[in-house]
């Protein structure tokens, strides 16, 4: 009756197993199970001793054991995934990266790939975030090597990008052309119509770096409706912010109005800030090249409410940086020292001391130059 039990009991397990383990049969789950394969199930444990069956339920104690070893690990390396997220956005960058650090190495020893991938996402924009580019450079490398092992063509367009934008970044532009040129390549093979987009935005960027502009705006006006097909609107304003600013250095003022004025409307519209104050930022300068002050200080006062109301001091900052500037190519000298004098107030707020020296810096040489004006006057 023993032995009955037993071969009873480890059917039950096979056929339970059998149902629950493979959801491609889930349509023969509820069918009867033939007759003929019990028999010999049956069969094969009447002819072995008991010590065999012994063997077995132990083989798959050992099993159950492995899966509760590996779902432990996985449920580790994936909270310290998020909490890595967590420590991302409060800005500790470093601490998240110590994190991720460890959940790569659970993944890896788990032999989770795509984890693996998406640990090397996240290292990337952790180092970027510090400003150690080629740490950056290199996980998201580690990203690209594992999404073309497992032939994820999307995933190897994203890096191919990346790694681009960080080239670019570090002073590179002719390699950051050849790694965008590969992932418009791809994107075209596989018909992604958001990788299309960015990648030709990104190639544009490359060849505006190198001075080619005309070859640039071509890319851009191409980017832009594959960006439009995919109802893209950030992705859009940033190509047509990159657009305005290759129609400034090509010296086409009404180009640059007209695509710096479209991609401040779709940010607008799309609450991007970003963007809109990228594309304030080449208003202003467009407006201001051909002497519509007027206009460039109305943008200019709309870029101080909206990163007042952001309550963004660095981009308050850039704001009374811009007025100041502003004011010191009209000769107000006065008020443009008033702006850089706030300027330089925020700079200590925010305890950086690269910009402080730096706005002091333009400051002085600002009333250096008022002073030999007045100087050379007084000869006269």
């Amino acid at each position: 009756m023993k032995q009955g039990y037993l071969i009873l009991k480890i059917n039950q397990i096979f056929i339970y197993k059998f149902k629950r383990g493979n959801k491609s049969l889930k349509s023969t789950a509820n069918k009867p199970l033939p007759l003929s394969p019990l028999p010999f199930l049956v069969a094969s444990f009447i002819f072995h001793p008991i010590a065999a069956n012994a063997a077995d339920i132990t083989e798959q104690l050992h099993r159950q054991i492995d899966k509760s070893v590996v779902r432990q690990s996985t449920d580790q390396a994936d909270t310290l995934l998020r909490i890595g997220q967590q420590q991302h956005t409060s800005g500790k960058s470093d601490k998240a990266i110590e994190s991720w650090l460890q959940a790569l190495e659970i993944y890896h020893s788990l032999g989770d790939l795509n984890a693996q991938g998406l640990i090397y996402d996240y290292l990337g924009r952790g180092y970027v975030q510090l400003g150690r580019y080629k740490e950056a450079e290199n996980a998201i490398r580690r990203r690209l090597a594992i999404a073309r092992d497992t032939h994820d063509f999307q995933s190897q367009i994203f890096a191919l990008n990346n790694i681009g934008t960080l080239l670019l970044q570090q002073g590179e532009p002719n390699a950051s052309l050849q790694t965008f040129a590969e992932a418009v390549e791809i994107a075209r093979h596989v018909k992604n119509i958001e990788g299309q987009g960015l990648s030709l935005s990104n190639l544009g960027l490359a060849n505006a770096r190198l001075g080619n502009y005309n070859k640039a705006i071509k890319l851009y006006e191409n980017a832009l409706s594959f960006r439009r097909q995919v109802r893209d609107p950030i992705g859009e304003a940033n190509t047509l912010n990159n657009l305005g600013d290759a129609y400034l250095e090509a010296g086409d003022y009404q180009g640059t109005i007209g695509t710096y004025g479209s991609a401040l409307r779709i940010a607008k519209y799309s609450g991007d800030r970003v963007n809109q104050l990228r594309a304030i930022d080449g208003l202003v300068t467009a407006h201001s090249s051909v002497g519509r002050y007027e206009r460039a200080f109305d943008l200019l006062q709309q870029r101080l409410i909206l990163a007042q109301e952001l309550q963004n001091r660095r981009e308050e900052l850039k704001s009374f940086e811009s007025y100041a500037q502003l004011y010191e190519q009209l000769g107000n000298l006065p008020t443009a020292r008033n702006f850089y004098e706030r300027a330089i107030t925020v700079a200590k707020i925010l305890e950086d001391s690269k910009q402080e020296v730096r706005l002091l810096d333009q400051l002085t040489q600002m009333m250096r130059k008022a002073n030999l004006t007045k100087t050379s006057k007084k000869k006269n």
